[in-house]
């Protein structure tokens, strides 16, 4: 029941539509969604239900969900709160994420029942949901790797998953021939290729809609329907991570500020932003040698965020998607080939899906009452 209740997806097999109707796409989930909502309703008045943020780096999470004898997210906030309220409780999950996979925000709830620890079976009233929030937190502090970024109290019978409107996730890739910065390890997909911005949008165009997205379905998918209406899909160039402001935009910043008192020393090589450089290495002519003025200064990646914003999603339907559009930045694929590709209506004619550790689940939401 509870991989049922958290998977974002239903059964894997039916017979594709002839014609996709503009309300099918949520009409069977939002019944089944139902039926899974009533199952999930906590009956006990004395029990706060509170809906709980939590960001996560998921390197060294085995996924969201609990599994035997693995490290996932679940079961890590499953025992914080165990070894806060004194009791074992369940927690569902808005959003399933995969192994490698991080959050900036993923959403779950939790039921609690307050119960004295001096007076055994006497019943308290509800913890505050900033208490709730500083105890959980100390209890993950010796991870390093989630926390706890916002708790409200909700009616008990809000679902995390069924009550989400929305969901974004963003993608980061960087291109550059340069080994992968430490840095960045685990949290990008690493494209040595340089990558077509313009060409990459003009893919968005035809993959955002309402669409059968079967060719961007992994297989396992258990989704009833692969109709989906994806609201936003679009790429853009970010500025390189980490982000250090470069002696130029230190001098703009203080002209700017017109501060008498602040003064600076400008040194003989100006450090671009993160202390990368964006040229190349400068090489004096005389001798081969690279100049010593730039010796130290790593050579800055370009960065990309795609970001992809639906109701939801198919499984691992977001990697496929920046599958295919690395693959039309890089030039091996063309707008008209995708098109062939959505057309396909099969994942075999998709290109190889993106890596897990560039894909970030960065918000869910909710109309909160």
């Amino acid at each position: 029941m509870e991989k049922r209740l958290n998977e974002m997806t239903g059964s894997p097999t039916e017979s594709r539509p002839s014609k996709i109707l503009k309300s099918q796409g949520h009409t069977d989930q939002d019944k089944e969604d139902k039926q899974l909502q009533d199952l999930s309703m906590s009956k006990n008045p004395r029990i706060q239900r509170y809906l709980v943020a939590i960001e996560y780096i998921g390197t060294r999470f085995s996924g969201s969900q609990q599994q035997p004898n693995c490290r996932t997210v679940v079961g890590v906030l499953e025992e914080a709160f165990h070894k806060f309220i004194g009791q074992p409780v369940s927690i569902f999950c808005s959003s399933r994420t995969d192994a490698g996979v991080h959050a900036l925000s993923n959403v779950c709830h939790v039921d609690v029942e307050r119960i004295s620890k001096r007076k055994p079976g006497e019943v308290l009233p509800p913890h505050e949901p900033s208490v709730v929030r500083r105890a959980v937190n100390h209890f993950l502090q010796n991870e390093g790797d989630i926390s706890v970024i916002d708790v409200r109290c909700v009616p008990n019978d809000f679902h995390a998953r069924f009550k989400a409107q929305e969901r974004t996730y963003f993608y980061r890739l960087v291109s550059g021939s340069e080994p992968l910065s430490t840095f960045e390890k685990e949290r990008a997909w690493h494209v040595p290729e340089k990558l077509d911005l313009n060409a990459m949008q003009e893919a968005c165009k035809v993959l955002v809609g309402h669409h059968d997205f079967s060719s961007f379905r992994a297989a396992g998918c258990q989704a009833n329907s692969p109709i989906r209406t994806l609201d936003e899909l679009h790429v853009c160039e970010v500025p390189a991570t980490p982000y250090f402001p470069s002696i130029t935009e230190r001098e703009q910043n203080n002209s700017s500020l017109k501060d008498s008192h602040t003064c600076s020393v400008k040194p003989d090589v100006e450090l671009p932003i993160n202390s990368f450089s964006n040229t190349n290495d400068m090489v004096d002519t005389n001798n081969g040698k690279s100049n010593l003025e730039e010796f130290g200064i790593r050579r800055r990646h370009r960065s990309y965020v795609v970001t992809a914003r639906a109701r939801s999603f198919l499984y691992h339907q977001v990697r496929l998607l920046v599958g295919v559009l690395k693959c039309v930045g890089t030039g091996e694929l063309t707008t008209s080939d995708v098109e062939r590709i959505m057309n396909a209506k099969t994942v075999t004619a998709a290109s190889p899906m993106a890596p897990a550790c560039g894909l970030y689940l960065g918000r869910v939401k909710y109309d909160l009452p």
